[in-house]
């Protein structure tokens, strides 16, 4: 799979250049998550992804959503070949850049939340910081997570939810808090008076987070 993105350079790399993935949510797109780049350090490669499959109106989306059946709403064959297709990508990246001892850090919206937990607790040996707002953990993308806990242990999560979220209720964010809690993984869990979206709080908390 050949994903598309949209990526900013740091002014010199290093081996050892930091590298943060941006996942955007159903029916958006790479330009979503890349307005963060203004706040982000300097010095970090940036790379926001474009999801592979259209939605209505221009959007993108990493797997198709069935609304109308919600115990099998995700499509799970086409939600497993993007989390394939993000992490060729990011190899592909990491060789190309000669990023030999660096951070890989994900930070996902909504869908793109949802994959975050996948592949990191899949792969965490590839990544540091994950952010995942606005998501639940999708139980049918975690039957091969990683359940060592010494592999978890370098993993660092920030969990956001809106109080508000009408499109994934917050009791589903509050409950992937508890599997990381039950998976012994490092994680802070903030709700915000927003609905499905990052607001200003929520904003500045991630970016502290990323910047630790």
């Amino acid at each position: 799979m050949d994903l598309k993105y949209l990526i900013r350079e740091p002014e010199t790399i290093t081996s050892s250049t930091p590298l943060l993935i941006l996942l955007h949510g159903y029916g958006s797109n790479e330009e979503d998550l890349f307005s963060f780049v203004p706040t982000l350090p300097a010095d970090w490669l940036v790379v926001s992804f474009r999801a592979p499959l259209s939605t209505d109106f221009e959007g993108f989306s990493w797997y198709d959503i069935d609304f109308n059946d919600l115990e099998n709403r995700v499509d799970v064959p086409q939600a497993k070949e993007s989390m394939k297709g993000i992490l060729e990508t990011i190899l592909r990246i990491t060789n190309q850049y000669g990023l030999s001892d660096n951070e890989t850090h994900l930070c996902g919206f909504s869908q793109g939340g949802i994959l975050s937990y996948a592949l990191a607790l899949e792969n965490p040996d590839l990544f540091s910081k994950v952010a995942c707002m606005s998501c639940y953990a999708e139980e049918r993308l975690l039957e091969n997570i990683v359940k060592d806990k010494k592999k978890l242990e370098k993993l660092r999560f920030f969990v956001s939810h809106g109080t508000d979220d009408v499109v994934i209720p917050l009791e589903e964010g509050r409950k992937a808090a508890e599997m990381l809690y039950d998976l012994s993984c490092y994680f802070s869990f903030r709700e915000y008076m927003s609905g499905h979206s990052v607001n200003q709080k929520n904003y500045m908390d991630l970016m502290e987070f990323l910047l630790k």
